[in-house]
């Protein structure tokens, strides 16, 4: 099975986003189309997100190996690559796995370290809302801001809300998958060297790459930086776009 994409611009050079947990590429849309101006772009949906296909299994090993099917289906036989949390660990996974299909790689405000469980609160809020019940967007939000306080954490996660006959709501991520393989989302990426050029941008505000991460990655990284963009949190190329792009286009080519 393919991963559903969507494709901007055109040129030799390609560009390959890959969004994090919970997400679709329709969150990265405006994103893609800046990075096409002279390059070929694809963001895609992982599995169990978006319009791509559900599946049972779910780890990095499996979810490196849809980019690799995507990229020969597309007949693509090198390309750049930005990942943003889960994202970027598919991305470092691939590099471990076929390393000569990615030329460069920018990671998203993610470490390639095991984490600590962390989105129980959201996992709470997505199991509790009751679909049955709701019968308008509007009544999902009310219902779920009571236990998700952030505003832009909360309508993220109802975009992934759709219309599945008239009157009635449901969720297009596989969210029983993704609740059983929530171990394998926060366990490490392993411990292979990876040769690839990378960025590691992370959010100033953010804990996922903490300054007592820098050696280790870079260790394991062998041919990699890591940039900061200060005071924004997670979603790093949502809240400060523009700084995002630049610190991009300086890195790749």
């Amino acid at each position: 099975m393919i991963l559903n994409y969507k494709s901007y611009g055109e040129g030799e050079k390609v560009l390959i986003i890959v969004h994090g947990l919970f997400g679709s590429l329709d969150n990265w849309s405006t994103l893609g189309r800046r990075f096409s101006e002279n390059q070929k772009v694809i963001i895609v949906d992982q599995r169990n997100h978006g319009h791509s296909f559900h599946s049972e299994e779910m780890n990095y090993e499996v979810m490196a190996k849809d980019l690799i099917v995507l990229m020969d289906e597309l007949k693509i036989e090198r390309a750049q690559f930005i990942g943003h949390s889960m994202g970027g660990k598919t991305m470092m996974k691939m590099a471990m796995i076929d390393p000569n299909r990615i030329e460069r790689m920018v990671i998203a405000d993610i470490g390639p370290k095991r984490y600590e469980a962390h989105h129980d609160e959201i996992l709470e809020a997505l199991h509790g809302l009751d679909l049955e019940e709701v019968s308008s967007r509007t009544e999902a939000e009310e219902a779920m801001s009571k236990m998700i306080k952030n505003r832009g954490v909360l309508l993220f996660l109802l975009k992934n809300l759709y219309w599945v006959e008239k009157g009635k709501l449901g969720w297009r991520m596989n969210l029983p998958v993704i609740n059983a393989h929530m171990e394998d989302i926060l366990d490490s990426v392993g411990e292979d060297t990876v040769m690839v050029p990378s960025l590691f941008i992370r959010g100033g505000k953010s804990a996922y790459i903490l300054d007592e991460d820098f050696m280790s990655i870079q260790m394991q990284f062998q041919k990699s930086e890591i940039r900061s963009i200060p005071a924004v949190g997670h979603w790093l190329h949502a809240e400060a776009p523009d700084t995002f792009f630049d610190l991009v286009k300086e890195f790749i080519h």
